[in-house]
């Protein structure tokens, strides 16, 4: 399984609208208290302490967010970091990878679980929806579209330019 798992619990933000159609789907009930929901800030806070501290373990500077339909991931995080004026994002602030582009591109695809089968990974519809098993089954996506691609080495443009010269 790519990387590594976090799942919590998150209380809805006061004034949020809660979609009736998204909550039967989801199977989430807002108002269980066996959920353990923590706060968005709290939930921001732990989230981006696992984030940096896989971004000291692999030596980047910033995390790139991977996610299937990423424009809505990306919006919906930016909001959360706004409302509760968190000041450090570990993510990079307009760049993402979208694993919905990336299987209309490669599978023909955009539904998660038709890419996944287009892919040839196992997506168990029962257990669709669910925010890990989705992200679980996005990372094996992108990880089947990156590693189908053949890769080319693009000539270093310095050492391009120094055997011009040296042609002359």
């Amino acid at each position: 399984m790519p990387g590594d798992s976090w799942v919590r619990a998150v209380r809805p933000f006061p004034g949020g609208v809660l979609e009736p159609a998204a909550l039967k789907i989801t199977g989430i009930d807002p108002t269980d208290p066996d959920r353990r929901a923590l706060s968005e800030a709290e939930a921001l806070k732990q989230m981006f302490a696992g984030v940096r501290r896989a971004l000291k373990r692999e030596g980047c500077h910033r995390a790139v967010m991977v996610a299937h339909n990423a424009a809505f991931d990306q919006q919906f995080l930016h909001r959360a970091i706004a409302r509760v004026e968190a000041k450090r994002s570990p993510f990079h602030p307009f760049t993402f990878i979208d694993t919905a582009s990336l299987a209309a591109v490669t599978y023909g695809h955009t539904v998660l679980s038709e890419a996944c089968s287009r892919a040839d990974i196992v997506f168990d519809a029962s257990r669709a929806h669910s925010a890990l098993y989705d992200a679980q089954r996005t990372a094996e996506l992108f990880c089947a579209v990156v590693n189908a691609w053949e890769y080319k080495v693009l000539p270093d443009s310095t050492s391009e330019a120094a055997d011009i010269e040296n042609a002359t």
